[in-house]
């Protein structure tokens, strides 16, 4: 009888045995599981920041070059001024709707509008009738659709 006991003790035993192992291997196939969870994460966090800074990259490239080109942009909208020339009216329109294309839009304040330092630079205060009012638009400015200013407005504001 002790004999009998003894291996259903053993088997008793090795069943649990076997239950604590498979019990190890779930714990362990569920910590294996968080931890690729946590890198899957991670590595669209990277994707996507790596994503953010190429635009940014792009971005400030594309800053650069417009920055060395609108000197050239004013000084053919200075040169129609005087000639009014339809080949260069045409060639103005197109080198505006590039520089739209490329998300940048012009800073045009008006004669009497307030005036906005985070889009515009006075260069010099005139007396006049209100104050921080512009009395004179002097050169146009430009930013990107997001809000972004490449150039300020240059303007002449009034003040008492």
């Amino acid at each position: 009888m002790d004999n009998k006991k003894t291996k259903k003790n053993a088997s008793s035993d090795a069943q649990k045995l076997k239950i604590k192992n498979v019990d190890k291997v779930y714990e362990e196939l569920e910590m294996v599981k968080a931890m690729l969870a946590r890198a899957l994460a991670d590595y669209d966090n990277l994707s996507k920041r790596m994503e953010r800074e190429r635009a940014d990259l792009d971005k400030i490239a594309s800053v650069g070059i417009i920055i060395r080109l609108l000197p050239v942009l004013d000084n053919l909208e200075s040169a129609q001024e005087h000639l009014q020339d339809q080949g260069l009216a045409i060639s103005l329109d197109e080198f505006k709707k590039i520089l739209s294309e490329e998300g940048l839009n012009e800073i045009k304040p008006k004669k009497g509008d307030v005036f906005d330092p985070e889009a515009m630079e006075a260069i010099e205060v005139v007396k006049g009738e209100s104050d921080n009012k512009i009395s004179e638009v002097v050169l146009v400015g430009w930013k990107f659709e997001d809000g972004t200013v490449v150039r300020h407005a240059k303007v002449k504001v009034s003040g008492k």
